[in-house]
């Protein structure tokens, strides 16, 4: 299920619009999947495609990114509240060791200047329940204006950065600069360090089946006409259990290239089957690289911190845990 948000303008093309294609659909019927319908209401056995031209804002109108809606939250240099919405956005360097996320912005926005100009700022994700507040931000205010006060948004201290986070976002990052690319008369892309991952009490210990509802955050369907926002809440969800590969079967039965002592190949025994002949294939090529003939259980252990793997982390890879 989704629902959209409509400005306050006339709508009167696009809803007649709407209604001839629904009548369209009522007349002919839906087509069966793996079928086109097309306009003479005949079913053609394949799937017809075609090219679609490379417009502005493509990857809004045309193409359908389903993505995390955010607000980011930036002070300027005089130490004044900024808030937008942002949904480009992903995690970059996923190492414990090094987090960062990747975020592109119009580069005469005033969440981009406030950033390059102070180097810091917050994302925040807001619950569904605040998406009226949420495209609230999205307005065209002058500068220096604070939109969150025109919202029912209140803010809460950062523990690490100026700007302050959204007491209603059920998680929320702390982030500071690394680096900014400006792309030739396009986007400006920050490449950001995590300073502070932050989530509401009680929300991490959750199994993800109970906190996706919990947090109930909306996904961004993309716009029409720049005037119209398609969001989804994240009411109907299905998980799929992944089935063990044939490789991944076979690792249970390992076949080392080098010679492994005792610890050692007792602790690689200890990986979970899925990634056992992975992590086997790193050590044995880490232990040549410091010019070994025997894996060792030190380097199972220097590999490991190397990359910022913990027992916490492999554990991931284990499968449902059993009672």
């Amino acid at each position: 299920m989704h629902w959209q948000i409509r400005c306050s303008r006339a709508n009167y093309g696009f809803m007649q619009a709407d209604w001839w294609r629904l009548r369209s659909l009522q007349m002919t019927g839906p087509a069966e999947h793996g079928t086109l319908a097309t306009s003479s209401g005949n079913a053609q056995g394949v799937v017809v495609k075609e090219e679609i031209p490379i417009r502005p804002f493509w990857y809004s109108d045309a193409w359908i990114f389903p993505k995390l809606i955010t607000v980011i939250t930036t002070m300027d240099k005089d130490g004044r509240v900024n808030a937008a919405p942002y949904s480009h956005i992903m995690q970059y360097d996923v190492m414990a060791k090094t987090p960062q996320m990747m975020m592109g912005f119009r580069q005469d926005s005033h969440t981009f200047k406030n950033i390059k100009a102070t180097g810091e700022f917050v994302i925040n994700c807001p619950s569904s329940e605040y998406l009226e507040d949420l495209m609230e931000t999205a307005r065209f205010y002058p500068e220096g204006v604070n939109e969150l006060e025109h919202t029912r948004f209140t803010t809460i201290p950062s523990r690490y950065v100026k700007p302050p986070s959204i007491e209603q976002a059920p998680q929320i990052m702390e982030c500071t600069v690394d680096r900014i690319v400006e792309l030739d008369k396009s986007s400006g892309i920050v490449y950001a360090d995590i300073k502070a991952i932050i989530m509401d009490e009680g929300l991490e210990k959750m199994s993800r089946a109970e906190r996706i509802p919990a947090m109930n955050l909306p996904i961004g369907l993309g716009d029409q006409d720049r005037f119209e926002y398609f969001y989804a809440r994240p009411s109907d969800i299905v998980s799929f259990g992944l089935k063990e590969t044939p490789r991944g079967i076979q690792a249970e039965s390992i076949d080392p290239t080098m010679q492994w002592d005792k610890d050692s190949m007792e602790g690689l025994m200890q990986i979970p089957p899925m990634v056992r002949e992975m992590v086997m294939t790193q050590v044995e090529t880490y232990a040549k690289g410091k010019g070994a003939e025997e894996v060792t259980m030190t380097h199972m252990s220097e590999l490991m911190a190397e990359f910022g793997m913990d027992e916490a982390l492999m554990a991931r890879f284990g499968g449902p845990k059993k009672d």
